[in-house]
């Protein structure tokens, strides 16, 4: 009899090795697939990260940079506005001064010009010159306050003295002894003031 050339025919054995054989291959792409896929997400993640690090360290940069020209303008501001504050209380004196010639002529004297014309003319003269330095620290900022009946307020007024006044409101101004001067709604010098007290 002629014998058989070839391969012998699979046995269930081999079926059995060739099935495991896959599943092994299987079971290893599936690995290295979810491997691949892990490290995918773990770039992302961090690319994330670095993402939010860089825009939180832009928007803290770009709020520095306006809070520091926010300040440089208020300086600015404050320099302009109160460059003149040494100047202007150099002349609070001379306003002084001018005041007091004021008040030393007697009120039925200041406009008796048939009777009294030298001193009501002096009186006139004054008053202008009194008034167009008021208008110069007006239009620079500088303002003069301190008036009989204001309220009493310890931020711009400096108290003197207390005494009764039947006529006057316990705790307002009753009398000012030298007015107050305020530069751009700072006080540059307190309105030195008598302040009315309640009758005993």
């Amino acid at each position: 009899p002629q014998s058989s050339q070839g391969k012998n025919p699979p046995t269930p054995a081999d079926d059995a090795d060739a099935d495991t054989k896959a599943s092994a291959e299987e079971t290893t792409d599936n690995d290295d697939a979810a491997g691949g896929e892990s490290a995918e997400v773990d770039v992302v993640t961090k690319l994330e990260s670095q993402i939010k690090d860089l825009k939180d360290n832009l928007l803290r940069s770009l709020a520095e940079q306006e809070n520091t020209r926010r300040i440089a303008r208020r300086d600015v501001a404050n320099s302009k506005s109160f460059a003149i504050s040494s100047f202007a209380k150099s002349l609070l004196d001379t306003s002084d001064n001018l005041t007091r010639a004021l008040d030393a002529v007697p009120e039925e004297l200041r406009h008796d010009h048939e009777n009294n014309a030298v001193l009501a003319n002096l009186y006139e003269g004054i008053s202008m010159t009194d008034d167009g330095l008021n208008k110069a620290f007006a239009k620079n900022g500088l303002k003069k306050f301190g008036e009989k009946g204001d309220k009493f307020d310890p931020n711009i007024h400096e108290a003197l003295f207390e005494y009764p006044d039947p006529e006057g409101v316990p705790g307002n101004v009753g009398q000012v002894m030298k007015a107050g001067f305020m530069l751009n709604e700072r006080v540059v010098r307190p309105a030195e003031v008598g302040v009315v007290k309640a009758a005993p």
